[in-house]
This record gives C-alpha cells, structure tokens and sequence, in this order.
C-alpha cells in the first residue's frame, strides 16, 4: 500500500503562480455573488445579512471541496477560506464605519404600508409582490388594509407591522386569500359608495374617477372594516 502524499495533499500539482489565480478567482466570484445576492433582495436571503449569506455559501463550497475531493489541495482551500473570512470581515469594518456602505450592502427598510394602503413605490416595486404582501399581513393577524397604520419590510426581509390602537378604518380584504375567495369586484360608475382599489387598498367615494388616484388601477372592490375614521 503506498503511503499517502503529502505534497500532493496539501500542494497539488500546479506550480506557485497558481496561488495567485486562486486569490484572483475568489476576489472575482465573491464580488459577482455579493451583487446577484442584492439584486435578489432580502427576502432571498432570510434573517441573515447579505455579507453573512455569502459567507456561510462561500465556506460551505470551500471546505466541502477540500473534503472530499481528494484532487483539491489542502492549500488551495485553506487560501480561499482565508480570503472569504478576511473579505467578509473588511466588509463589516467598512459597513460598521459608513452608513452608505451598510445600506449598498444590507440594503434599507422600505415602506409597504401607510394609512391602509400600500405605498405606490412598494407597489411597482419588482422584488415583492402585493400577493406576498397580503400573506405576510395575515400571518400577522391582519384582517384587512384598514387595520394597518404602518408596515415596512426590514433590511433582513422580516415585515413589521403596527396596528391602529383604537380607531380601525375600512380597508381592502384580505381575508380569506384571494385564492381562495376573490373579492367581488364592483364598477366605479354603478355606485357612489366608498371603494377600496384592489392594487393598493386606496379608499375612494369619487365616482368620477374611473381610476385609483394612488396606482391608477381600474379594479374596486368594497371594503370591509369599522367606521372611516
């Protein structure tokens, strides 16, 4: 039985100037996946920050590799986990050091909801849909758009939602899923009765406007809820 190599373990066949391309690559594939990450948003990447996504990806690959596969040097994987460790710890300094490098890497809170309705950029937002909205509000107890003062979808894409203390307004139902139940829809000029666009909750009593004044959607339903406060 031959004796194991160690000079193939831990060096592998390629000469010294390998190394470099290593630092090279890496550099190169961690920046390209840092940026896909935050196009995807923080909903993709759960209750961890981008940086810290990234890094639990880029050490699982890296140390797997090393594992099992008997033809990836130990060096070579001990230099990329190096590298990912050190790049996601600058990373953080910088982030720590300057709140315009926390919100190009971590992203900002956005405004999804205001007064009952949702908020026009959140709207034509392309990262999230009205559709995830709504089943993000119910699984926070939420009936309808009136019974929503404030809701924002946080930098780790957790939704925080806060509740009118005493005074519910009529709002969009969003109860039951829309899936399951759809809400009838009524036509703006049948009725002067108070309506909620079936886009973004926006109430309206203007039977001359055809369209939602918020979104400009042409869709009304009749909402649900207490009093107009």
């Amino acid at each position: 039985m031959d004796g194991i190599d160690w000079q193939a373990m831990f060096f592998g066949d390629e000469p010294p100037v390998f190394l470099l391309e290593i630092l090279i690559r890496t550099l190169i594939i961690y920046a390209y996946t840092l940026v896909l990450l935050r196009w995807l948003g923080g909903r993709a990447v759960g209750q961890l920050s981008t940086v810290e996504f990234l890094l639990v990806i880029a050490l699982g690959s890296a140390v797997g590799d090393a594992m099992f596969y008997p033809d990836v040097p130990l060096l070579h994987a001990m230099l990329v986990i190096t590298l990912v460790v050190v790049l996601n710890k600058a990373i953080d300094l910088f982030i720590a050091r300057s709140r315009a490098a926390q919100h190009a890497f971590d992203g900002k809170p956005e405004e999804a909801v205001r007064d009952g309705a949702v908020c026009r950029s959140f709207v034509d937002s392309a990262t999230f849909s009205t559709v995830e909205l709504f089943q993000e509000l119910r699984e926070k107890g939420v009936r309808h758009l009136g019974q929503v003062e404030h809701a924002f979808m946080e930098n780790d894409g957790v939704l925080t939602v806060f509740k009118y203390d005493k005074v519910e307004r009529p709002g969009l139902p969003i109860v039951p899923p829309w899936e399951i139940k759809h809400p009838e829809k009524v036509a703006r000029p049948s009725t002067t009765d108070t309506l909620a666009c079936m886009r973004c909750g926006t109430l309206s009593d203007e039977p001359a406007e055809p369209r939602c004044s918020h979104c400009g959607h042409d869709e009304f339903t009749r909402p649900v809820g207490g009093e107009k406060a």
